[in-house]
């Protein structure tokens, strides 16, 4: 879907050193604390959302190794938490009707005045703007420093610390 993404990528560290530098660590990103657990053979990597009093869109993101020769080839899979889906398919069905209404105006339209087409063509574009932008520097960026913390850990340079803190 929409709020998916996905980034394959190589890493020259074994299978388990790679599991063994992120498991059980913590990752904090703009003040909220991000666990990496084991579950079904892949990591998870969850917020803890429990304390927070804003309203966050955030992402659950699954990482699966593979090895092949000593070296890892590296899944990283961003989704957005079901609880947090709601709104943002509720906005984009809105700016979708409102976008077939503007159409449907102008082709119904006998006068050939394009003033409501127009205002509503406009609007939309505003509230898909805003919401574009807030899914930017709000759950994309989540999902970009999560995914920069995994390949931080798989370059073969990095360190093993328990616990990190991704520029804010």
């Amino acid at each position: 879907m929409f709020f998916t993404k996905t980034r394959n990528f190589n890493s020259p560290v074994s299978k388990p050193e790679l599991k063994k530098r992120l498991m059980g660590s913590h990752v904090k990103i703009h003040n909220l604390d991000f666990e990496i657990i084991e579950r079904d053979g892949s990591l998870l990597i969850i917020p803890h959302a429990e304390q927070e009093e804003s309203i966050k869109t955030l992402p659950i993101t699954h990482v699966d190794i593979e090895e092949r020769d000593g070296k890892s080839n590296v899944t990283i899979n961003s989704k957005m938490r079901k609880v947090d889906s709601g709104g943002p398919q509720i906005i984009l069905i809105f700016c979708f009707f409102i976008f077939i209404a503007a159409f449907v105006l102008r082709l119904v339209d006998k006068n050939g005045d394009w003033t409501v087409s127009l205002i509503l063509l406009g609007s939309d574009v505003l509230i898909f703007s805003l919401f574009l932008y807030r899914l930017q520097v709000g759950y994309f960026d989540y999902v970009h420093k999560v995914r920069n913390y995994v390949m931080a850990k798989a370059d073969a340079i990095s360190g093993s610390g328990s616990s990190a803190q991704v520029a804010m």
